[in-house]
């Protein structure tokens, strides 16, 4: 049988536990969604039971809301992956296959051209602000500025 642990990084709130502490850390991650095999792995259930748990209909793409079944996240087109967000599956685990602890923790996706462009637009910021906190040093009134020994030479 299963443990009960659902594999990521932020865990989820469980009545068993002290996990309700961390909604808001996950509720910070709500744009991070877990595909079929991390719901497999998390479950330790096999690929088949999970696509049976699944609220699925080959009739309509986006059915109705099932507390029954493992709701998946909204798609635009029938070849879309199913995607679940952590939430749903600990719901599911917790009410549904009745595992008493739940743990849901989003593993961080690969870093993207546009993350790696605003990690460097956040280090050049940080240097511009370096630089600010030292002008804040300077002396502001004008005449004092002139006595300054440590200015360049024009």
């Amino acid at each position: 049988m299963s443990d009960g642990s659902v594999n990521s990084d932020s865990p989820l709130p469980s009545p068993s536990s002290d996990l309700s502490k961390d909604i808001n850390a996950v509720m910070a991650q709500s744009d991070a969604l877990v595909g079929i095999d991390d719901v497999q792995k998390s479950l330790n259930r096999s690929r088949a039971s999970v696509y049976r748990y699944t609220n699925t209909d080959p009739r309509n793409l986006n059915p109705s809301f099932n507390p029954r079944k493992l709701n998946p996240e909204y798609r635009s087109d029938q070849k879309d992956p199913l995607l679940f967000h952590p939430n749903e599956v600990a719901r599911f685990a917790k009410d549904v296959l009745r595992i008493k602890e739940v743990t849901v923790e989003v593993l961080n996706s690969p870093s993207t051209a546009t993350q790696q462009v605003l990690g460097s637009i956040l280090e050049e910021l940080r240097a511009i602000r370096s630089q600010i906190e030292g002008l804040n040093d300077a002396p502001s009134d004008l005449a004092a500025h002139r006595e300054r020994q440590d200015r360049p030479a024009a």
